[in-house]
């Protein structure tokens, strides 16, 4: 497969995904303890993000505000509207004036639970884009769907319909998350050349549709029951940019070490 990597090596970012985790004085906790765990030397070879729930975003932001941290603020999900008679939504515009920086959009729970569909993913997109924060696009093939040959099928379809509407240059400052949801919190991962692949097809495809550059500068995560122990190997590959990491987030001594191994 051709090589649309920049000569700009792309920094590996590790994503903590805490879900429905974590009142926002665990939050609190969780952060300081993380920061005397990841050194500047950690930090200065991988980006870390961390998105609690939003209860805590205030509380985690303060923190690394006062504290002068080095950790990207996240949000797991927002609305694509900046307001509205939405009852229990949270608008793009109130995360930027929080100072996130990442939002996760597409998580296949988010898909799964509760209906998002893709053209909904690509309007979270470009709102999340339009207050200037970066997109995590979330894509992902069903164990039904990876046992009948059709993964890259539904995955490429995600992300056509995911970018439907973005410029190369929008594209190239995003991130794209592979996370097969046959391996989130089943404690199965996809292998590393599996992974691999996935993520090579995701990357030729962006390039056919908006080119080598954008394709070569943008961040492609695997997701699905990272750890510690699996975390080195794959982020060796090639076209594996960082981790999107659910459970394992939750502990922040393996969180570090996931950091730490990811660099």
């Amino acid at each position: 497969m051709a090589d649309h990597r920049t000569a700009a090596a792309r920094r590996p970012l590790i994503s903590g995904n805490w879900k429905m985790n974590f009142n926002h004085f665990e939050a609190i906790q969780f952060v300081q303890k993380l920061s005397y765990l990841l050194g500047k030397d950690d930090l200065g070879e991988v980006d870390v993000s961390i998105h609690p729930p939003f209860t805590d975003i205030r509380s985690v932001q303060t923190v690394i505000d006062a504290d002068k941290l080095q950790f990207a603020l996240g949000a797991q999900h927002c609305h694509f509207d900046d307001t509205g008679a939405l009852t229990g939504e949270v608008a793009p515009v109130f995360l930027a004036k929080l100072g996130v920086k990442y939002v996760i959009a597409g998580h296949s729970e988010r898909r799964e639970l509760f209906g998002e569909t893709d053209e909904m993913v690509a309007k979270k997109v470009a709102a999340i884009q339009r207050h200037a924060m970066t997109p995590i696009m979330c894509v992902g093939e069903t164990l039904d769907e990876r046992e009948a040959g059709q993964t890259e099928t539904k995955v490429l379809g995600q992300v056509h319909a995911g970018l439907t509407g973005r410029t190369a240059e929008q594209v190239a400052s995003m991130v794209i998350a592979y996370e097969p949801i046959w391996a989130i919190g089943t404690g199965r991962t996809a292998t590393s050349d599996d992974a691999q692949l996935v993520c090579a097809a995701i990357r030729a495809a962006v390039a056919a549709q908006f080119g080598a550059a954008s394709a070569g500068a943008l961040r492609i995560q695997y997701g699905g029951s990272v750890k510690a122990g699996t975390i080195a190997e794959l982020i060796a590959q090639h076209d594996v940019d960082g981790a999107l990491v659910g459970g394992a987030s939750l502990d922040p001594d393996e969180f570090a070490r996931i950091a730490k191994l990811g660099r």
